[in-house]
């Protein structure tokens, strides 16, 4: 069943019609359900675009993006962080999502990595002998 999202100009209030079929929607004249006027503006919502994995892993890769933030301050590292894992698509868990909310207020990485010395531990990946991340790939 289609529906439609509308604003009545008459009481402001937002409203979602639904009609049994399109023609029922082509031919019919909306009406606030509230207010019964029929001053109503159609109001287009959000999109969702699907993407696939190759796509939205081709957007992380982006070197471009990674240039700006070699001297960024900690909200714009926790943003583009929070960025990527939204376009990973999966949940990264506790830990990171903690990393992410730190830089955004503000926190160096330096101060966040020395409070959370097992940092990444538990990503699948081990910490090297400084106490930095090593990925899967490098063993």
């Amino acid at each position: 069943m289609p529906s439609y999202d509308y604003r009545c100009n008459s009481c402001q209030r937002r409203v979602v019609l639904t009609y049994k079929t399109y023609r029922d929607y082509d031919a019919a004249t909306p009406v606030c359900p509230r207010c019964q006027s029929t001053d109503l503006t159609r109001i287009i919502g959000r999109v969702a675009v699907a993407k696939s994995d190759a796509s939205r892993m081709d957007k992380l890769a982006d070197e471009g993006a990674m240039d700006d933030l070699a001297d960024a301050d900690p909200a714009t590292l926790g943003r583009y962080m929070r960025q990527m894992g939204e376009e990973v698509g999966e949940d990264l868990g506790d830990e990171f999502h903690e990393v992410v909310n730190r830089l955004e207020r503000g926190e160096s990485p330096e101060d966040i990595e020395s409070s959370m010395p097992n940092l990444g531990a538990d990503a699948g990946g081990m910490v090297d002998d400084s106490g930095g991340l090593m990925g899967d790939d490098v063993m």
